[in-house]
């Protein structure tokens, strides 16, 4: 951050790239400790600054605390308490000794946080939770629950599946569900089963589909996708949301998982 010292009523004002004193609405009065700023115009202006700063907030960058050894830290705020910084970091606070501080320079390309992977995602801890107890993409739960209910809690089939993973009566009782409509115990039992089939099919994402919608004995039958219109569309439409979600999501934020599903088609 570029700030400007006045030096002496004589001298005119020099910018230098220090560690500044001055923060939003943290006021030196140090600097006015010299004989042009007693003057009541330039009085008033500083006194102004704190002002101005309420009404124009500083915009929301991140900054390098550029200290001796060369290391630069990347801070989200800061202030200068006596002879030490207090910095905010992007993972909790620090303090370090003012005379550490070479310098604080805006950071030159802004990088916004990056969205949680479940962000806006209805029952986000319980799809996250069962996600990593089972070994699943919660992004391939987050598709399946899109595909069989639009995250209707209540929701029924023709065919009186249930509930946010749409589970048959007895696959839900088999899977130790109690409440059928609990979106917890849904969503829990909904991913151990997809665990199974992925399991059954190596990791096959299209019989796995295929299986969860028709049903494994129906996929043994064909040796793929049943001939089904309802199954076909299923599955089409699962593995697009499931593409668009790993595509709109950084790689890093994904929950992990033990084996990623394949893409590949049964047969």
């Amino acid at each position: 951050m570029r700030i400007t010292r006045l030096v002496n009523a004589r001298s005119s004002a020099v910018s230098e790239n220090v560690a500044p004193r001055l923060q939003p609405g943290i006021f030196d009065f140090a600097l006015l400790d010299t004989p042009l700023c007693r003057s009541p115009a330039v009085l008033s202006a500083f006194l102004l600054i704190p002002f101005f700063t309420l009404l124009y907030p500083a915009s929301a960058r991140a900054e390098y605390v550029v200290l001796k050894s060369g290391q630069r830290l990347v801070v989200t705020g800061y202030q200068l308490i006596g002879d030490t910084y207090k910095l905010q970091l992007a993972g909790g606070a620090a303090e370090l000794p003012a005379s550490e501080v070479v310098a604080i320079e805006p950071e030159e390309i802004f990088h916004p946080e990056p969205r949680p992977p479940l962000a806006d995602i209805p029952y986000a801890d319980f799809i996250k939770n069962a996600a990593q107890h089972h070994g699943v993409d919660a992004d391939l739960i987050v598709s399946v629950i899109t595909a069989e209910s639009k995250f209707n809690p209540k929701a029924i089939s023709r065919k009186n599946a249930r509930g946010l993973m749409q589970l048959l009566p007895q696959t839900a009782a088999r899977l130790g569900v109690k409440n059928i409509f609990d979106p917890r115990e849904n969503i829990e039992a909904g991913t151990k089963y997809l665990r199974e089939l992925l399991d059954r099919y190596d990791n096959n994402l299209v019989l796995t589909l295929a299986a969860y919608n028709a049903g494994p004995l129906r996929v043994e039958q064909y040796k793929t996708i049943p001939p089904y219109r309802e199954t076909i569309s299923y599955v089409r439409r699962v593995q697009q949301t499931y593409k668009t979600r790993k595509s709109a999501t950084p790689a890093s934020a994904h929950t992990a998982t033990d084996t990623a599903p394949s893409a590949k088609s049964g047969g």
